[in-house]
């Protein structure tokens, strides 16, 4: 397993006694969660543990899942806070103009004008439309929200979105 690991889902409390856990997916594909399919737990010390999902119910938007591995609650409760991950390899491919969160954290923000910005920090993702959070130096943030009128163009292999400043963004 040392392919690069992207989040599907965290892990934030014990279900029952029998072992399930509480899951609150961080994904787009909820069949990530379904019986048969494999994913890693990596828990707060970075250990990775291979598990096998066994039965999964969606109950109040989150899944509660028990894996193949465990069969009592003494076997789960260390792994609350863990993170459950998929090989990036095992991604979905996506449509055009569709990206994962991974792929534009960490994306330079430059201008039509090619004035550079600063650096995507985190994606929100409040209703409407997605906004890229851009760390501007001195602290200060920039909310971009991820429409056509502004974002020009995403190229993710250089990491760099040009975008067109609309009046009143930088205040």
């Amino acid at each position: 397993m040392t392919d690069k690991l992207v989040t599907v889902g965290k892990v934030v409390n014990s279900h029952g006694i029998r072992g399930e856990l509480k899951i609150v997916p961080e994904t787009d594909f909820p069949e990530r969660f379904d019986v048969g399919n494999s994913l890693i737990i990596v828990d707060s010390q970075n250990k990775q543990t291979p598990v096998t999902v066994k039965t999964s119910r969606l109950h109040k938007n989150v899944f509660i899942v028990l894996f193949d591995q465990f069969s009592n609650i003494n076997d789960v409760e260390k792994y609350k806070g863990s993170l459950l991950k998929i090989e990036a390899k095992n991604q979905k491919p996506l449509e055009e103009g569709e990206y994962y969160y991974h792929e534009i954290i960490g994306c330079k923000v430059v201008t039509e004008e090619d004035q550079e910005l600063g650096l995507i920090s985190e994606v929100l993702t409040p209703g409407a439309n997605d906004v890229w959070v851009v760390a501007l130096a001195k602290g200060k943030q920039l909310l971009l929200p991820v429409i056509d009128d502004v974002i020009l163009h995403v190229d993710i292999p250089n990491k760099t979105i040009r975008i067109h400043l609309m009046e009143g963004l930088m205040e």
